[in-house]
């Protein structure tokens, strides 16, 4: 009895460790998905040593006797694994800057522009900008390599003969002690009805504008004080800012009577508070706001500014009904809001003489303010409308209006060159 029990525990033993061998030829075994998981080789079990194939030999009889799928259903699902993502190529290069295209290196002395802007916390970067405007962006990103860095005393740049003329030029416009008092007066207005053109067509000289719907002239300083003064007498003008502001040559101003209004604009689920949901809040900026950058030329004889503005407004809320149902509470609604919004952007670069004012009208669009309604609208509101007006821009320079900053360090005298104009900022 003995020698059968011994007999029957090693023929159990050869079986499992058949079954073992046979699992691990399996592709998808726990030896391929180990090699799988922690190597980038594919999840295929690779062949058995030649020592242990007389041992999955010999118990492929009894292997025969278990089910044919027993094996797979056991089995873990083995990750499929693709191949591994392609990573750039790192070197340390030659340490030194390339100069295929002659490039230099040069360092400019901001401090008398930056000195006098208290006002901004990183002055050093009107310079930056109006330097990338005046070359273009790609300029600095492509071929050939070129560096532009600033700080608040020093602007560094490497870049070739060509180009660092260009941002001298630049560099000596905001570092003119000739123009330091330099300033300029913005306006701000709207006029219900356009038809102030057909009395100041004469007074105005159109200029090319790019932005759709955007018309611009330039006029004679008497001239403006004329088409103010009409303009002023109509019950339908209304500005929307203090003409006595004052923008310093190279600074920058923001403009803006944007407000919040808020709305429902959908639903929520509360499934544990009746009656299980509640309203989501949106909420929209309405009105305007307008970024004005100006830039006297060396000679003075003709500016150049960048005019950014932002017009949003509200027409109406359209309401909408829902029918919610809830597990807390069934047929429920709820009325929400879509807002119908009119938007208007203006984003160009101009540039004009210094002795006469730059006007800008922005069509007919929505009003960048709120206005009051009428008695007749008050008590229909079905006629009430959003309110449409002409939006005027009006920009002079005022000449040498600021008091005089205290000295600073000496002048740039790198090279200059003629300003040019590249593209439409």
């Amino acid at each position: 009895m003995m020698g059968e029990r011994n007999v029957a525990f090693c023929f159990a033993t050869l079986l499992l460790v058949g079954c073992g061998n046979a699992l691990a030829q399996q592709p998808g075994g726990w030896q391929s998905a180990a090699t799988s998981r922690y190597s980038n080789e594919s999840a295929t079990a690779a062949p058995l040593p030649a020592t242990t194939q007389p041992a999955a030999t010999a118990t492929t009889p009894a292997a025969n006797t278990a089910p044919a799928a027993a094996p797979a259903t056991t089995a873990p699902i083995a990750p499929i694994v693709g191949p591994p993502p392609t990573r750039a190529r790192v070197t340390k290069g030659s340490g030194t800057l390339p100069r295929d295209h002659g490039q230099v290196w040069r360092e400019y002395d901001i401090r008398p522009y930056t000195a006098r802007a208290q006002s901004s916390t990183k002055p050093e970067q009107a310079v930056v900008d109006w330097i990338l405007r005046e070359t273009g962006y790609e300029a600095w990103h492509s071929e050939p390599l070129g560096i532009l860095s600033a700080g608040r005393d020093t602007l560094r740049v490497y870049h070739t003969p060509e180009m660092q003329a260009m941002v001298a030029d630049i560099v000596d416009r905001f570092v003119n002690q000739q123009s330091e008092s330099e300033a300029f007066s913005l306006r701000v207005a709207t006029v219900t009805n356009p038809n102030w053109r057909s009395k100041a067509l004469p007074l105005m000289t159109p200029i090319p504008v790019q932005s759709p719907g955007v018309q611009g002239w330039i006029m004679a300083k008497e001239n403006v004080a004329v088409l103010l003064s009409d303009l002023t007498r109509r019950t339908d003008y209304r500005e929307y800012n203090s003409p006595t502001q004052l923008v310093g040559n190279g600074q920058s101003i923001v403009i803006s009577t944007m407000r919040p209004r808020g709305y429902i604009k959908g639903v929520m689920p509360t499934p544990q508070i009746w009656p299980g949901f509640q309203p989501e809040q949106g909420q929209l900026q309405e009105g305007f706001s307008l970024e004005f950058s100006p830039l006297m030329a060396l000679d003075k004889a003709t500016c150049d500014a960048v005019i950014k503005l932002k017009l949003h407004q509200v027409e109406k809320m359209v309401p909408v009904k829902l029918d919610i149902q809830t597990p807390v509470a069934e047929q429920q609604r709820m009325e929400v809001e879509v807002p119908q919004v009119t938007m208007a952007n203006l984003h160009e670069r101009f540039r004009w003489p210094t002795d006469q004012v730059l006007l800008l009208s922005m069509g007919v669009i929505g009003t960048p303010g709120p206005t009051r309604d009428n008695a007749l609208t008050a008590a229909l509101p079905i006629l009430k409308t959003a309110p449409r007006a002409d939006a005027l821009l009006f920009i002079e320079a005022k000449g040498s209006v600021l008091p005089p900053a205290a000295p600073n360090a000496p002048v740039s005298t790198a090279g200059r060159n003629p300003a040019q104009f590249h593209g439409r900022y």
